[in-house]
């Protein structure tokens, strides 16, 4: 017998266990990457919500979709947990690979994860040539097979949800502003800054790396953004402080909020990296940060801080679905925010002793173009992608595609590797143009200096209110009046690169 649409009582508790499954995720990942538990134990907290994922609920929910966002955004999670199930092995199995296997360079021995980071330490471009190499060799070799497999079990379980492929069933899930009308404004984007990024680029690379972007090589570019010089700048003692004031600026004392746990104790296990875990969404929110210093480090602070203060002040009133789902580029544009303060002159002269700024803001620039660049010619690859009925003819067109907009040879072997589950893609892009945009807003009403302005502040924590109840379109129309326009981004890059 097919599958009946549900009825209410049955989406809502649908809901409320979505909600206890997705809460038990976040505690996992906390309590693992806090360095407070050795084991990752996922498989549990799956196998008791297995009914969420099955395959005759997810088509049961998709029968409700014109119910409305919060059905439609039910509907989404189920098909993403129906596909991670399928590939949750997968998955498994190349978190084994990615910690076991090593690639040897010179008698060295280098764990296959710490690659890029041995990359960007290396100054030796011979050694990096090598390294890089050797490295794509094991990617092809081990854990290709395997994301070619979870691809092609993804296409099955998408034919078995009565789609044709991947892309049409998102093309249900998301309005067209996420993918058909974002690639049209992303190719427009490619072309509008080539000349801006092949200049900026050249610049950079040649004071970097000691070769034109025309000489460079893709072995090269973990050494280009690695800038270590930097790092005495952006000191380890003084990143929570800064934190700390910025957030006090705008009228919120992070040490004052209730709901927010700062986790700064140092275990040997814990995460290098900050990262945000909304384990109860406003009620418990974590911040895990084991300082080290850098720009990097930085970056990542501030980027979660803005994750961390968005999912705080969301309102306890809205939906299960607009706090815990809806529209990524939302929770991703806040960090943004906070995080490009960090390459901000003025931002920068206030908070730290810093020479040159608006040098380090070019440079920062430019990395913002280059990362945009990409990030659009991915999208236009993973259109592609899932439409093809083979995937493995779709190797050379990724190495066409982004090699094209980053003027440099990226490797096949990637083709599989780097792609995102649900078009994330779209997520990242449409954040990047959602903060220019806000950003120009809030410098427009309160200054320059709108981060050090209660009154930004508390149009902040309104906006942050609302969760992730609108769509970033949605909330831009709203509080600017504006459409979302990739463009936005190439004009907030030329406002530093002048």
């Amino acid at each position: 017998m097919p599958p009946a649409p549900p009825s209410d009582r049955e989406l809502d508790a649908y809901r409320e266990q979505a909600d206890r499954f997705i809460a038990e995720l976040d505690e996992e990942f906390y309590l693992h990457y806090a360095g407070l538990k050795e084991t990752f134990d996922l498989a549990p907290i799956y196998e008791r919500h297995k009914n969420l994922t099955e395959l005759d609920q997810v088509k049961s929910i998709g029968l409700a979709v014109n119910g409305g966002a919060r059905v439609r955004e039910l509907w989404r999670f189920a098909c993403e947990g129906y596909f991670g199930e399928l590939t949750r092995d997968h998955a498994e199995k190349l978190a084994e690979l990615e910690s076991e296997l090593a690639v040897s360079v010179g008698g060295e021995e280098i764990p296959y994860r710490m690659v890029r980071p041995a990359l960007a330490n290396e100054p030796d471009r011979e050694k990096r040539r090598v390294l890089d190499e050797r490295a794509n060799d094991l990617l092809d070799e081990h854990m290709n097979p395997l994301h070619l497999d979870a691809a092609e079990r993804v296409q099955r379980g998408t034919r078995d949800l009565e789609f044709a492929n991947y892309l049409e069933l998102y093309r249900k899930a998301l309005p067209s502003s996420a993918l058909d009308d974002l690639a049209s404004q992303c190719r427009t984007f490619l072309d509008s800054t080539e000349r801006l990024y092949e200049e900026w680029a050249d610049k950079l690379f040649r004071t970097r790396v000691g070769v034109s972007l025309s000489e460079a090589e893709r072995w090269d570019v973990p050494r280009l953004f690695r800038a270590p010089e930097w790092d005495p700048l952006f000191p380890a003692d003084k990143m929570v402080p800064a934190l700390e004031g910025t957030l006090i600026d705008l009228g919120i004392d992070l040490s004052s909020q209730e709901n927010v746990t700062l986790d700064l104790e140092e275990r040997p296990n814990k995460s290098p990296r900050a990262f945000c875990a909304p384990i109860e969404v406003p009620d418990r929110v974590v911040l895990v940060i084991q300082p080290i210093g850098g720009p990097d480090d930085w970056r990542a602070l501030f980027h979660e801080g803005g994750h961390t203060e968005h999912f705080a002040h969301t309102s306890r009133d809205l939906s299960m679905e607009e706090k815990r789902l809806g529209d990524n580029a939302v929770t991703e544009g806040w960090a943004m925010l906070l995080q490009h303060l960090t390459d901000e002159p003025a931002w920068l002269t206030r908070r730290l002793d810093f020479p040159r700024p608006n040098e380090y803001a070019v440079e920062g620039a430019t990395g913002l173009l280059y990362f945009v660049r990409r990030y659009a010619a991915k999208i236009l690859y993973e259109l592609e992608f899932h439409a093809a009925e083979d995937v493995t003819t779709m190797r050379g067109r990724y190495a066409e595609l982004l090699s094209d907009a980053l003027k440099i040879e990226v490797a096949p072997a990637n083709y599989l590797a780097d792609i995102d589950s649900g078009f994330y893609v779209s997520s990242y892009l449409r954040s990047w143009a959602f903060e220019a945009q806000l950003r120009a807003y809030l410098m427009e009403k309160f200054g320059s200096k709108w981060f050090a302005n209660h009154e930004a502040g508390s149009l902040l924590r309104e906006l942050w209110g609302e969760g992730q109840k609108m769509r970033a379109e949605e909330m831009l129309k709203e509080v600017t009046g504006s459409t979302l326009e990739m463009e936005a981004v190439a004009e907030r890059v030329r406002e530093v690169l002048r």
